[in-house]
């Protein structure tokens, strides 16, 4: 249940674990979604064989709001929503339409407005999509019932050890399934988690960037991308991995800043070689953009550049933060007023 409204102490709590006191939520039945409602934070109530139980007939958003001096905006709304929707429809879960799922997140955040933290705080938004066909014969089908709700919880940093750079073992190996890693979906984040735990017990790194052939791909929660003082590298987009709207946002603030972008493939030789003098970050809605100092391979360690959170990385970072926070111009239009 949630606790007392205490935004200090809910944004220095481990990430995503104080909610705020309501939830919108609609549910799927006989081909029909019914209107949102606003209930309170409450544990769901499911047939022990529903659907997303037995079958991971589930998927999820994440995006953030952030309060400043005349409200509280979203960020990049739709563009979760339409993922949302292509995540659903890979899922084949009944798709609630992107427009009425950006309607329960503002009903949610405007009756939960004293939820947002000020900056460098904000409030995290998670829609969530289950399947709940009451049915353990439905493995070869999908769920013809479903519910979506909405949980926000007001967030500090993502990782434990704050702005300090991170360390990751590149893994030979798949992070998911290759047609189905664009899906934002629990499966795909459990297909990785043994990798992620053995890989901080064995090395005490934070993630793990997965390189199955020596093709650099993503970490087990977050893009990843190489940067430079004149060029922003990262891979270019397939069904393999995350669409990320972060991702999406600093590609675009790089080339307004004069940045050459490139989204192509490459290799672990090439960035060994890159790093060697220049950059390396995650970006994420959870993490925004986050600095690697090292890099642990089978061979040994390798520090990128001098091992700290690197210049450009941290000009790329605060460029987003002072778009969401309205210290800059929102030249593209992601802030959406609730």
């Amino acid at each position: 249940m949630p606790v007392a409204l205490d935004l200090e102490s809910a944004i220095k709590a481990p990430f995503g674990t104080i909610f705020a006191d309501q939830m919108a939520v609609m549910r799927f039945t006989e081909g029909t979604w019914s209107s949102f409602t606003l209930e309170p934070f409450q544990n769901l109530s499911l047939s022990p064989a529903a659907h997303v139980l037995h079958y991971s007939s589930t998927c999820f958003e994440g995006l953030k709001a952030h309060r400043r001096a005349d409200g509280v905006y979203t960020y990049r709304l739709m563009s979760h929503m339409r993922r949302f929707e292509r995540s659903a429809e890979l899922l084949y879960l009944p798709r609630p339409e992107p427009d009425v799922v950006a309607d329960m997140i503002r009903a949610n955040i405007t009756a939960c407005e004293e939820w947002t933290p000020d900056p460098p705080g904000a409030l995290y938004v998670r829609p969530t999509l289950i399947g709940t066909l009451n049915s353990i014969g439905a493995a070869a089908h999908p769920s013809t019932e479903a519910m979506c709700y909405i949980l926000l919880s007001p967030v500090g940093d993502y990782f434990k050890s704050g702005p300090t750079p991170l360390r990751l073992l590149v893994d030979d190996c798949l992070r998911t399934s290759p047609d189905f890693g664009m899906a934002k979906t629990g499966g795909n984040y459990a297909s990785a988690l043994g990798k992620i735990m053995r890989a901080r017990a064995e090395h005490q790194v934070e993630q793990v960037l997965f390189a199955p052939g020596g093709d650099v791909q993503e970490t087990g929660a977050a893009n990843f991308l190489l940067i430079n003082d004149h060029e922003i590298l990262t891979k270019k987009l397939s069904n393999a991995f995350l669409h990320g709207i972060t991702r999406d946002s600093i590609l675009t603030i790089g080339a307004d800043l004069g940045y050459m972008i490139s989204e192509r493939d490459f290799t672990v030789d090439e960035l060994r070689e890159w790093t060697t003098h220049g950059e390396a970050a995650l970006s994420g809605t959870a993490a925004v953009l986050s600095g690697v100092g090292t890099l642990v391979f089978p061979d040994g360690e390798h520090q990128v550049a001098d091992g700290q959170v690197g210049p450009n990385t941290t000009r790329l970072l605060r460029a987003l933060l002072d778009i969401q926070q309205g210290k800059a111009e929102d030249r593209h239009g992601w802030l959406e007023k609730i």
